[in-house]
């Protein structure tokens, strides 16, 4: 495996089809259609623009709109046809010897209204259920070879964490300084885009902020917010320039080949104050605590519960994860080709971790007017807890 990857290995894309195959044999589903292009990068290994469609017995049929020819010598595929609208996708299921799904399955978890008004009138005969649950339990998952991505997508993230003592400076705005790193972070082959599956969340490589900027709230799902360059983007790094003595959030994702790590670290030029660097080593607690307790078969929403409590107990409770009532309910999420992945280690969930699962663990202290300190690693399940991908100096970073 190299390190930029042209394509998706076919045994890869025929593992992970079985694996849906078998989901849709138990829902009683007749085949399942797959547009979004995360989805449609897992199974067929191209995100070109079409249509993919998976019998539960059978083999797959991926229709192309555009481009074609680029579909199908990145796909390892051998069913890739060309239609020029989804009207045609009924007829050309009936010519590869497919009748018309009595029950269809579509992510509509993702799917806009009028793309699924749509395939109600080409599948009028078909029922329509959802599918995306079982995409994303399948897709949170992840198998030796994504495994291998993620460790290299991590080892990259490392390297642009080291680069930040070598750009930071006394004086810069933060937009400034992200550019810098974010120029360093493309030379090392960062795709630059990085996917959210919740509807209208946007993320640009991921949050650089400092001092007390970094504890502006936003509209993003995220325990930091920052004020962002202007309103319509409303978070992220801005004008704020760096100074001494206080903390700078470097909280970047890292996208190769499709693949993602999750990693945010703390700097200062100079020392920062006693009850952040306190704070910072108590987030360093509760990650070495669930590291340890985050098994398989543990439950996500209990992992949650410990890390409240411990944050509680620590003198936290009303700054762990926001410091406004509409501090976020999660303290870590899975991610994969999205960033926004099952599990979340969140309130009330149920789910239980299991072997291979990839989590972005991320412990943070937002205190209004001084800045945010804390950690965010991405983490491996095992059999022994979980192993961190990321693997830079957790400790606060003093330059």
């Amino acid at each position: 495996m190299t390190l930029y990857e042209q394509s998706t290995p076919s045994n890869e894309l025929q593992t992970r089809i079985a694996g849906l195959q078998a989901s849709l044999e138990k829902k009683s589903i007749d085949g399942v259609l797959i547009l979004q292009k995360a989805d449609l990068f897992y199974y067929s290994g191209t995100a070109q623009q079409g249509w993919l469609y998976i019998p539960v017995q059978g083999v797959p049929i991926l229709m192309i709109f555009k481009d074609f020819l680029r579909a199908k010598e990145e796909s390892g595929l051998n069913q890739v046809v060309s239609i020029v609208s989804p009207k045609e996708i009924v007829q050309t299921l009936s010519e590869f010897g497919h009748s018309v799904p009595k029950k269809l399955g579509l992510e509509l978890d993702v799917l806009t209204a009028n793309q699924y008004f749509q395939f109600l009138k080409i599948f009028s005969d078909s029922s329509i259920m959802d599918i995306s649950t079982q995409i994303r339990l399948q897709r949170g998952v992840k198998s030796d070879y994504e495994i291998k991505l993620m460790r290299k997508a991590s080892n990259l993230a490392d390297k642009v964490a080291a680069k930040v003592p070598d750009l930071i400076k006394e004086g810069i705005s933060e937009i400034e300084f992200a550019g810098m790193l974010e120029a360093y972070a493309r030379s090392l082959g960062h795709q630059g885009l990085i996917r959210m599956r919740m509807w209208d969340n946007d993320l640009f490589y991921g949050h650089i902020m400092a001092g007390p900027g970094a504890a502006i709230p936003s509209c993003l799902s995220s325990p930091t917010g920052g004020k962002g360059v202007n309103p319509s983007i409303a978070q992220g790094p801005g004008f704020n320039t760096i100074k001494r003595n206080e903390p700078v959030l470097v909280d970047y994702v890292f996208a190769l080949n499709g693949y993602l790590s999750d990693h945010a670290r703390i700097y200062s030029l100079g020392n920062v104050s006693d009850d952040l660097f306190i704070a910072h080593e108590a987030m360093l607690e509760i990650q070495e605590k669930i590291k340890q307790e985050a098994v398989p078969g543990s439950i996500t929403g209990e992992l949650y519960d410990l890390m409240i409590s411990m944050a509680k107990a620590n003198g936290y409770k009303d700054y762990f994860m926001g410091a406004d009532k509409r501090r976020i309910r999660f303290t870590g999420h899975g991610l994969g080709l999205e960033l926004d992945e099952f599990p979340f280690i969140a309130k009330g969930q149920k789910l239980a971790l299991e072997k291979g699962m990839v989590i972005a663990l991320e412990p943070k202290v937002i205190f209004p007017g001084k800045g945010v300190v804390g950690i965010e690693n991405s983490l491996l399940v095992t059999d022994n807890g979980l192993e961190s991908l990321t693997t830079y100096t957790d400790k606060i970073k003093i330059l």
